[in-house]
């Protein structure tokens, strides 16, 4: 449920009451609620007509609201699929889009998977290179690829570990790719 959704209901009112007094389209209000983002005037004015602060209708879920199962869904949906390129990243995040579950550890889910598929299929598109630098009698293309898979793997077990244990990922990246 968005934090919209919640405040207006709280106050009871329609979307068409929230609209005229915010001066802000139905058709608006009914987007934020289904899951757009909430910012600049829209942001401003409706915070205004709810006398909300601004930070509070777009924080994000905190971890008491936060659903721990499909999270760990979203993280191992990757699982099926790490050898099918960019299907690891396509699966978490329909899952996201359609759950409605953005928060910044989906958001790091993503964020690991774009990552390593970029690394992953970058080291597997050099590794001919590899070989005629090297001279390497031992094709490094598959090699590359199962290593590759199985480091993908890893990873997101050992998240999925960390988010049975301490609610947050072991492996995420400093910054968020999404």
């Amino acid at each position: 449920m968005s934090k919209l959704l919640e405040y207006r209901e709280k106050l009871n009112l329609t979307q068409e009451e929230l609209a005229e007094k915010s001066r802000i389209s139905v058709r608006t209000i009914q987007r934020i609620e289904a899951g757009a983002r909430l910012k600049g005037h829209t942001l401003n004015a409706i915070s205004e007509a709810l006398n909300i602060s601004k930070e509070e209708l777009v924080k994000e879920k905190s971890e008491e609201t936060l659903d721990l199962k499909l999270v760990k869904l979203i993280n191992l949906s990757s699982l099926p699929f790490v050898a099918i390129p960019f299907a690891n990243i396509i699966v978490p995040a329909a899952i996201i889009y359609f759950k409605k579950e953005y928060n910044s550890l989906t958001k790091q889910i993503i964020s690991v998977q774009i990552m390593w598929t970029i690394v992953s299929g970058t080291l597997f598109l050099l590794s001919p290179f590899f070989n005629r630098v090297f001279t390497s009698e031992i094709r490094l293309t598959l090699p590359v690829l199962i290593v590759s898979i199985l480091l993908n793997i890893i990873i997101i077990l050992i998240n999925a570990i960390g988010l049975d244990k301490n609610k947050s990922l072991r492996i995420h990246l400093k910054f968020s790719i999404i």
